[in-house]
């Protein structure tokens, strides 16, 4: 049996406080016998009543005769603490599964359902574990560590940051930090998808980062179709004069859907399909609606998924359409903000750039009276459902397109590091590949010889 719990307790009784019993989150439970148990809680009773201190030699082992005591325990008290957690973690997990409500909902519940329910129960053992076993930071003596981890942050091997497309984006607020969230908005149909596939995945791809994308509304065929008109955008030669403009486009996504590209396109589209592991530095690994066994939309699941493939960027769209946690606040959205807050810590813990899409309230009076409307992306009041997201994010983008005019506008509404209110004017023909900001400067100087200018 092993000794770990007795360990911890005469340490406490050694340094005559249960400060580290508290920074580190020991409770009872961890404890593997009753005897154990009994010891800390009469250990916690009598620090209650006297400031905090822990009981002398003498009264520990007159009121806890069946615990021996160890002198002179040298491990720290965080290793000893998370040992604790790890073997409480693996008995109560083998009690559990050797349990008669184990065989019932193994036998009553589907594969799913009771996946979901063992992989929740293992990641509650790994906080369990996490919390509280971290010391805490004197930054006037942590010199050494901060300067190590500046350096580690200047050779790119213990934090990224990933390029927008939209030169703005980088000017404003430097690119996409890794440990981060970013949440992209709009009304309905206005190209949120679109956007976040451009600069969450395809662009960074590029970088030669992995990208695990959900894609929870749309099929893999789909997706695909999309992410192909844009990949072949890029390294296109083809031209077409659109509304009088000349564009390098790349292929058609709507003959993509409908099957009907034409022979000399269907010979391209295989020989890109062929290219397509050289022209992209990175990998885009997509789950979408339609994908087999795509059965949990979990926090979990996608934690699973993040390490399966070792992303670097994560694409969630739409964050509703995922398996909220469970609403333990008892308030309205609780659900939607338990979700983000760990969406939160997994960008943390996994080092990774999490984009999450959500959706924006519909505005009945956007529109004129001869229905048509100007650009307005959504402010941040008018966030549905999920304004925890808001608060949440590192930076949120409001988004919002005219497509029959091949124009759209991003708005940052929020920026942790600047940015705030800056808009970004963008040619928007997603049908063709052809989403890219509007170069203003370009524009100016296209008239910068001419009359009254």
């Amino acid at each position: 049996m092993s000794i770990t719990g007795t360990q911890l307790l005469s340490k406490v009784i050694d340094s005559g406080s249960i400060s580290a019993l508290t920074q580190f989150g020991v409770r009872p439970k961890h404890l593997a016998t009753e005897a154990e148990k009994g010891a800390l809680r009469f250990i916690n009773k009598y620090a209650a009543d006297n400031g905090g201190a822990a009981p002398s030699y003498a009264t520990f082992v007159a009121e806890c005769p069946d615990i021996t005591y160890i002198p002179g325990v040298t491990d720290s008290f965080e290793y000893l603490a998370r040992q604790l957690k790890e073997e409480y973690g693996k008995r109560d997990l083998a009690e559990f599964m050797s349990s008669e409500e184990f065989a019932q909902r193994f036998e009553d519940e589907d594969l799913e359902k009771f996946g979901d329910r063992l992989t929740q129960r293992i990641v509650s053992y790994k906080m369990d574990i996490e919390t509280g076993v971290r010391t805490l930071v004197d930054i006037s003596q942590m010199g050494d560590a901060f300067l190590e981890e500046f350096r580690s942050r200047k050779a790119g091997t213990s934090f990224r940051i990933w390029r927008s497309k939209f030169a703005t984006i980088n000017e404003q607020i430097g690119g996409y930090f890794s440990g981060n969230t970013y949440a992209w908005y709009a009304r309905s149909g206005r190209g949120k998808s679109v956007l976040v596939m451009e600069d969450g995945a395809i662009e960074a791809a590029f970088q030669g980062a992995t990208v695990l994308v959900w894609a929870l509304e749309m099929s893999e065929f789909e997706w695909m179709a999309r992410a192909y008109s844009s990949i072949s955008a890029r390294i296109s030669e083809t031209v077409e004069r659109i509304d009088g403009v000349d564009y390098t486009v790349g292929f058609d996504n709507r003959a993509m859907l409908m099957g009907k590209l034409d022979a000399a396109y269907e010979r391209g589209l295989e020989s890109f399909c062929e290219m397509l592991p050289e022209i992209l530095p990175g990998r885009i690994v997509l789950r979408a609606a339609d994908s087999a066994g795509f059965l949990s939309r979990s926090l979990a699941q996608l934690e699973a998924d993040i390490n399966e493939v070792g992303a670097d960027v994560v694409v969630v769209d739409p964050i509703y359409l995922m398996d909220y946690e469970a609403n333990t606040s008892r308030v309205a959205g609780g659900d939607v903000a338990a979700t983000s807050v760990k969406l939160k810590r997994l960008a943390g813990q996994t080092k990774t750039v999490i984009h999450v899409v959500t959706q924006a309230e519909e505005d009945a009076s956007e529109k004129n009276e001869d229905g048509t409307r100007e650009l307005k992306p959504p402010k941040r009041a008018e966030l549905k459902k999920s304004k925890a997201i808001l608060e949440d994010a590192a930076n949120v983008f409001g988004i919002d397109t005219l497509a029959k005019e091949g124009r759209g506008v991003i708005e940052l509404g929020k920026g942790r590091n600047g940015g705030e209110d800056t808009r970004v004017e963008i040619v928007y023909l997603p049908n063709w590949g052809v989403v890219q900001e509007i170069d203003a400067r370009a524009e100016a100087a296209q008239f910068a010889d001419v009359s009254g200018f």
